[in-house]
């Protein structure tokens, strides 16, 4: 299983998302992400055997809990890219609140997680919801231009709970699905 844990953007926040990504319209060699399957990625775990899984999902709990982060308002706005602004490979939105929270969720995650043996991840983490991927540098100015001067704000979305997410690969791109909610009530 191809699994990561996120956080998960409601119904409601697919079109104005999908609003933003069509001002990249114009960005040759970008491949958007579907704002249906629009998500915060807070650990990615990669493959994962199913029989470690309720161990997993034991961690994961008492992850969260760990965090003690409570029912939390997040708001997504402000572009940025990764790595840089010079060798672009995503762009994506930010957060405007809510990222003292996630980054404590993110940081009971890693811990527990890399107890298990899970990588540690090997860059700090920036709270952000992935708007595309760039395949070519051909739409780089157009991408650099609107980073520099949009701050769009997306909307904002209550965090309930975190989800342990399944990832898989098809000719369509990947599907997610959730395996398990961890609820942070």
């Amino acid at each position: 299983m191809r699994l990561f844990v996120s956080v998960d953007l409601p119904d409601d926040l697919a079109e104005p998302f999908a609003d933003l990504q069509a001002e990249f319209d114009e960005a040759a060699g970008l491949n958007f992400t579907d704002p249906e399957q629009a998500h915060l990625t807070v650990k990615f775990l990669g493959e994962v055997d199913e029989d470690r899984l309720p161990a997993l999902e034991r961690e994961l709990a008492a992850a969260v809990d760990d965090a003690g982060v409570d029912p939390f308002t997040v708001r997504y706005g402000g572009l940025g890219v990764f790595p840089n602004l010079e060798y672009i490979t995503v762009v994506w939105v930010g957060t405007e609140t809510g990222g003292d929270e996630l980054a404590r969720l993110h940081e009971a995650i890693e811990a527990r997680t890399t107890a298990m043996g899970f990588d540690a991840e090997d860059h700090d983490f920036t709270p952000h919801v992935t708007l595309a991927r760039m395949e070519h540098a051909g739409g780089k100015e157009l991408v650099r231009k609107l980073v520099r001067e949009r701050e769009p704000t997306v909307g904002e979305m209550r965090v309930t709970d975190v989800h342990l997410t399944e990832s898989t690969l098809t000719s369509d791109g990947p599907e997610y699905s959730t395996v398990t909610r961890f609820s942070l009530e």
